[in-house]
């Protein structure tokens, strides 16, 4: 995509206050007459939508900082990132799938596009895991790496940090899902510059590439990380955190969600969900049987999904293009 045409989808991807699902519904729409972003950013009535309350002047906003929006694609390129617009051949298959229409508008990325098409399991947990969780993560990360599937992580410390670890490890090959802009991630960048060069890291971003970490950025990108992946697995969760939230959240969207079976000693969260539908493994990450009842009690999984990833609730439509 040429480079004029990325500055549109940026400058539509940071538009404040509106939600990642009306913009993708700006794009449906765009679609459908046959119009590009940059037709309906350059239209004087921006292609004649029916626009909500405030959209017009926030779009109008976003509008007059086009110039800004193209330095900041510029200075992206030169400096060797990828932008990858959801209409993008490039982009994953498996987060539109699995987001519809809450999937970002845009992914910021470095390293080797072709891992967003392969097949991808999310290893996930506490950042304080437990050695046992953690040899869980490193046995997980192993299947993965001899079954050909991209390990999908937060680069949190913990669990997060040990798939990313093994995944390399055992010769696999991984996403790295930040908590901040994709061009704040300088040390990151240098820690792994081999096996982002040598194409077994992809390091993403869908938020502003000059945003610092923040908690409510990583808070957001658990959703990310699970859309990335078709499977799912957990070494250690609390009753409260980005762990949960994101596990209660794939549950009540019917996503399979594979969690470590604890020990009656431990103290963490995986019995609950276990009880509320995820399924059992072993420390092999190998399906266990159980014959415990299911508690479908939504309150057990009582959060907001808004406060957990502002892209929404996905809607069950399809977003194809």
């Amino acid at each position: 995509m040429m480079e004029n045409e990325l500055t549109y989808w940026v400058a539509l991807t940071h538009t404040p206050q509106i939600w990642t699902k009306r913009k993708n519904e700006i794009i449906v729409y765009c679609f459908n007459l046959g119009k590009t972003i940059a037709d309906f950013f350059e239209s004087e009535s921006f292609l004649g939508m029916e626009l909500k309350q405030g959209e017009y002047e926030l779009l109008t906003q976003a509008k007059n900082e086009l110039a800004n929006y193209a330095f900041l694609v510029e200075e992206l390129l030169n400096q060797g990132y990828n932008i990858i617009p959801i209409i993008s051949g490039e982009y994953s298959p498996t987060l539109k799938a699995n987001l519809k229409y809450n999937a970002p508008i845009v992914l910021y990325t470095k390293g080797n596009k072709q891992i967003l098409q392969e097949k991808a399991m999310a290893i996930v947990g506490s950042r304080n895991a437990n050695d046992t969780a953690l040899q869980f993560t490193d046995n997980v990360a192993k299947k993965a790496s001899l079954e050909y599937k991209v390990v999908v992580s937060g680069f949190a410390k913990g669990v997060d940090k040990q798939a990313l670890d093994s995944a390399l490890n055992y010769k696999g090959q991984s996403i790295i899902v930040l908590p901040q802009g994709i061009a704040t991630f300088a040390s990151g960048m240098k820690k792994y510059y081999k096996q982002i060069i040598e194409g077994d890291v992809l390091v993403l971003s869908v938020f502003h590439p000059k945003s610092p970490w923040a908690v409510d950025l990583a808070m957001a990108r658990n959703s990310i990380i699970y859309g990335l992946a078709s499977e799912i697995y957990v070494a250690q969760s609390n009753d409260k955190g980005g762990t949960w939230a994101g596990v209660c959240d794939g549950l009540k969207k019917g996503r399979k969600i594979f969690v470590r079976q604890p020990s009656n000693k431990e103290k963490c969260a995986n019995s609950t969900l276990i009880s509320m539908g995820a399924t059992p493994v072993d420390i092999e990450g190998s399906t266990l049987q159980t014959t415990v009842a299911y508690d479908t009690d939504e309150t057990l999984c009582s959060f907001v999904a808004e406060k957990a990833a502002p892209y929404g609730e996905p809607e069950q439509l399809s977003l194809s293009f």
